[in-house]
Order: structure tokens, then C-alpha cells, then sequence
């Protein structure tokens, strides 16, 4: 009979024997002893594929990963470069960047909308009426990608029938797309109005 660690080394030698280019690992250092947790370090270090891992062990997580998948909420996931304690700070770098940002992106875009308010002579009528409508079609688009995204990030959705999740997904990358053109065309027309 083999003891826990034995047991444990022997599947991991079978898992590390077939061949794969892809491992996927869930909490793999669940009931592992230190002999067996630093072979598996090696055997990750040394595979040659690509291996994708979830654990709670911080210091596992920093031995043995090159990037990190962060769930940040909201439906969003960050990737980060590096181990845990790195995808961390890089966290908190990106965030203390953003908050500036958001400031100083809402004070840019009042005047923008004081100036399209009083028109310009640049544009065609048609062309500064299109401009003046962008702004509250802009905050449509956003408000649909965003229940759209809250549907994905519910918990249930992926137990939903198949087709029901495809025509969600479907619906949320048209989303993004429709906003992406919108925000282009609200620069482009921006760009000639201001003579750029």
C-alpha cells in the first residue's frame, strides 16, 4: 500500500508522462508535502507546454507562473506579467494611474460637449447634428455593453442552454464593436470640426 505522498508523486509522474501541450491544474498543492510540492515546481518549470493553474498558494503561484489571471470583478479579468506578489503591484500601479485619468478624461469631455452645443461652421448641418447626437448614443451603446457583460459575469450563465450563451456572446461582441465604431466616428468628427 502507498502513503499519501507516495500516492500523490505517482500521479504526477503519470500526468507529467503523457504527452500534452496543455495541463490544466486545480488547486494542485492540495495535500502535497514539501518533497512532492518542489517536484512539481520542477516538473512545471520544466514542461513544454503551456500550463494553466488555479491555487491559493501565493508562494506556489510566484515559483512557478509567468503570467497571472486576476478576476477583478464586474466581469473583468486582468492579466498580468509575472507571480502573484507582481500581478499585485501591478495592480495597484494600474489603478492609482486610472483614477487620475477618469478625472481628467471628465474634464476634457465637458467642453467638448459645450462646443458642439454652439456649433461650428467646419462641419456640414447633417454632419454637426450626427456630432451632437454621438454623445448620448455613445452612453446607450455603454449602458447595453454593460448589462450584456453583467450577463456573462453571472455565475449561472454558462449553465444555460448552449444557444442561449452563443446569441448572448454573439450580442456582447457586436456590442463592443458598435462602440468601438461610434467612439470612431465621434473623433473623426471631432477631428473636423476642430480642423485636424
Amino acid at each position: 500500500a502507498l502513503s499519501g505522498g507516495e500516492r500523490n508523486r505517482l500521479l504526477l509522474a503519470r500526468l507529467f508522462l503523457k504527452p500534452s501541450n496543455l495541463l490544466i491544474l486545480d488547486e494542485p498543492t492540495n495535500d502535497l508535502d514539501v518533497e512532492t510540492l518542489e517536484l512539481l515546481e520542477e516538473l512545471i518549470d520544466g514542461y513544454q507546454g503551456t500550463v494553466l493553474l488555479v491555487s491559493h498558494d501565493r508562494q506556489f503561484v510566484d515559483n512557478t507562473v509567468t503570467e497571472c489571471w486576476i478576476f477583478e470583478g464586474g466581469g473583468k479579468i486582468g492579466r498580468y506579467i509575472g507571480g502573484y506578489h507582481d500581478a499585485r503591484a501591478q495592480q495597484e500601479q494600474h489603478l492609482a494611474t486610472k483614477q487620475p485619468m477618469a478625472k481628467k478624461n471628465e474634464e476634457v469631455i465637458a467642453p467638448k460637449a459645450e462646443i458642439v452645443k454652439r456649433g461650428s461652421s467646419k462641419l456640414s448641418y447633417k454632419l454637426q447634428r450626427e456630432l451632437e447626437l454621438l454623445p448620448g448614443q455613445l452612453e446607450d451603446l455603454e449602458a447595453k455593453l454593460e448589462a450584456l457583460q453583467a450577463q456573462v459575469a453571472d455565475a449561472a450563465f454558462f449553465s444555460q442552454p448552449h444557444e442561449q450563451t452563443q446569441k448572448v456572446l454573439a450580442d456582447l461582441s457586436q456590442a463592443e464593436q458598435e462602440l468601438e465604431q461610434a467612439f470612431e466616428r465621434w473623433e473623426y468628427l471631432e477631428g473636423l470640426k476642430n480642423g485636424a
